[in-house]
């Protein structure tokens, strides 16, 4: 990457800047070592639950909840947010960030439990948008569900989807690496979807559903 582009990144990530509330959640985030998505990749979150108008939508990957609080922040005021992480430590620290933004107990549903346990469960076409942040690993089965779901018209969001900047470089042959690397190609090639790649944080896939 160039200076200018390098630039140009670190701009457009401070462009739009995190309330108290959100800072307050990424620092819980640092305390339990888990890496919350970026102040970019939050407002392209914001953004497009907001496009939307997302009433329903599904998270995986809770964190200390700066990404659903970014979510919420776009959502209308009746919308609900059901996040899921398979860390209980984390989804306590996500009800108080939550608390803390002043959201309504009715308006949020932490679910505890592995991603590829939870997600089948859930209803086919439910969901205006599903942000999916959890295990590279389980990444692709995820999706897969993620994408039935969704409603037509809905948005699938993958975070952290260039792994560290690692996927355009094709000597990087780590099994995160060409897991995100597939990930990418196979939603590209996926009629089901309208895909666009943002270098917003580590990298966003955003596709809608046609």
């Amino acid at each position: 990457m160039s200076v200018d582009k390098a630039q140009s990144w670190v701009y457009a990530e401070e462009l739009i800047e995190e309330d108290e509330v959100i800072a307050g959640a990424r620092a819980r985030s640092e305390e339990l070592g888990v890496a919350p998505v970026s102040t970019g990749t939050g407002a392209v979150l914001r953004m497009l639950a907001a496009t939307v108008g997302a009433r329903s939508v599904a998270e995986i990957g809770t964190g200390a909840g700066v990404s659903g609080l970014w979510l919420l922040d776009g959502m209308p005021d009746d919308g609900v947010l059901t996040t899921i992480d398979i860390e209980g430590e984390y989804q306590r620290a996500a009800r108080e960030s939550f608390l803390d933004f002043n959201v309504r107990p009715a308006r949020t549903r932490l679910i505890s439990g592995r991603a590829l346990d939870v997600v089948p469960r859930l209803a086919d076409g439910a969901y205006d948008l599903v942000h999916v942040d959890g295990d590279p690993a389980e990444a692709p089965e995820v999706v897969e569900h993620a994408i039935r779901i969704l409603r037509s018209g809905g948005i699938l969001v993958v975070s952290r989807a260039l792994a560290g900047d690692r996927v355009a470089d094709p000597a990087r042959r780590d099994d995160v690496t060409v897991t995100a690397r597939e990930l990418i190609r196979a939603l590209r090639a996926d009629e089901r979807l309208t895909p666009a790649l943002l270098t917003a944080g580590t990298g966003v896939v955003a596709a809608v559903k046609v």
